[in-house]
């Protein structure tokens, strides 16, 4: 059975299993200790830390194993910005970080500190020169995610870290996608990761602070890990991570060429094989594995449900996944669709039959999916042209994505060419979906209105 979903964690790599069993028998005590066991216990985490060192470009000292690669960033922005408070309590970030690096502004925010995110384009990468802009004097920490998580994109990282440098400001750049396929560009200040992203154990982290940048870890102090990730370390995992980031960079080169192959065939075909999807996420600079699409007329959890039934593991930012109904923050903040969204990340080995079987079961389940919720069948005949003032509304209140725009398709041709269709909804994923229903069907999206209740969103007819 196909899983299709490395982006959240790739399966353990056979080098972290083989170095997890032996290090649970020769790892298992403090390596704070100087009798012989804690001596074997220190040489394995010296080694490790030397490895993983050289993977991410940094002195062996200038980096620490945390317990996630959340707790990296959380501990990486505190302590970084604590260490420049003198300078100011300003922190910049793009708009599509991790949610572990927007949650650290937020409590930033509630500690009376203030946040510039920095908008993305629909590709979802931030232009250096906007993020530039926004470095004040009083900017104490720049974040910028190497790759997005969510869709594949590949910042500039090197040209906002020249941008930093010149501002004096320092660069955490979150590596947790991208790491495993090969380092990261020179000038960043701080640098965290994730091994199960990899293909290493969940629960381990890393976290790099460059010698000479300001840091005050924001914990009680602690001897292990440089006083920067206190507590006794899970050395077995810790081991098996590092070896498995070796392992995984042997094989990048030859692994990024044959994925990014299999996912260049499914950003060309799924458009040709399943009407009405918009591809997401840019085109060239890309993570190698890894490929978004948003289907309309989709409910994005019966989709992910029909899909592993079919024996497809995949993940989606769509909203109808989420317990809060609200769409993604990635996708939102790209303005793209976000409904029946689904995310293909092939982690290593992934076969081209494997790919070719999801191809072949996609536009089925897509067809028997918006069967089921009365979807419309193909785009609405044209009608001739009448009033311009001709408006038609569609109460949609209490019903939830992708309804609201199943709805306003299925209406539009009732009102003639320059008439209007007003659709009130509540359900926060309208906002972005009915406006990326018009651009992909050629409609007029006039914009939104304070209703009664919930929210008005008029659309001009245009063919």
């Amino acid at each position: 059975m196909p899983y299709f979903d490395a982006a959240s964690a790739a399966p353990l790599h056979p080098v972290a299993r083989q170095a997890l069993l032996a290090a649970l028998d020769e790892g298992w005590a403090d390596p704070a200790r100087l009798y012989r066991e804690g001596r074997r216990a220190r040489l394995l985490l010296d080694a490790a830390r030397e490895a993983a060192a050289e993977a991410v470009g940094c002195r062996p000292d200038e980096l620490v194993f945390t317990p996630s690669g959340t707790r990296a960033l959380h501990d990486g922005i505190a302590g970084a910005l604590a260490g420049r408070r003198r300078v100011g309590r300003h922190l910049v970030v793009s708009a599509v970080e991790h949610s572990a690096v927007l949650h650290s502004a937020d409590a930033l925010r509630a500690a009376g500190g203030t946040v510039t995110e920095v908008a993305v384009d629909r590709t979802g990468r931030v232009d250096a020169a906007a993020y530039a802009r926004e470095l004040r004097e009083d900017t104490a920490l720049a974040v910028l995610q190497s790759a997005n998580h969510e869709v594949g994109t590949e910042q500039p990282v090197a040209e906002v870290a020249e941008a930093c440098r010149a501002a004096g400001v320092p660069l955490l750049v979150d590596a947790a996608q991208s790491l495993g396929w090969g380092p990261v560009a020179p000038g960043w200040s701080l640098l965290t990761a994730s091994a199960h992203k990899w293909g290493g154990p969940s629960g381990v982290g890393l976290l790099a602070v460059r010698k000479g940048v300001r840091f005050a870890a924001q914990h009680p102090a602690d001897e292990r890990e440089s006083g920067r990730s206190p507590g006794f370390p899970d050395l077995p995992a810790v081991v098996a991570a590092a070896a498995s980031l070796r392992a995984v960079r042997a094989e990048a080169a030859a692994e990024d060429a044959r994925l990014r192959a299999l996912v260049e065939r499914v950003r060309s075909r799924v458009p040709e094989l399943v009407p009405d999807v918009e591809v997401v996420g840019d085109p060239v600079r890309r993570l190698p594995h890894l490929v978004t699409f948003s289907c309309l007329y989709v409910d994005g959890e019966t989709l992910l449900h029909a899909l592993d039934r079919e024996g497809f593991s995949v993940s989606s930012g769509s909203s109808c996944t989420s317990s809060t109904l609200r769409p993604s923050h990635v996708l939102q903040a790209m303005g793209v669709l976000s409904e029946g969204n689904v995310r293909l990340s092939l982690p290593r080995g992934t076969s081209e039959e494997d790919v070719e079987s999801f191809l072949g079961v996609l536009p089925g389940v897509v067809a028997s999916v918006r069967e089921a919720l009365g979807a419309p069948a193909a785009s609405a005949a044209a009608a001739p042209a009448g009033a311009e003032e001709e408006e038609l509304v569609v109460d949609s209140l209490g019903k939830r994505c992708p309804i609201p725009v199943i709805e306003l398709a299925k209406v539009i041709g009732d009102v003639p060419v320059g008439g209007l269709v007003t659709v009130l909804s509540d359900d926060e994923a309208a906002r972005l979906d009915i406006p990326a229903w018009c651009a992909m069907r050629g409609q007029e999206y006039v914009g939104e209105r304070a209703a009664p209740a919930g929210v008005a969103y008029t659309v001009r007819r245009r063919a």
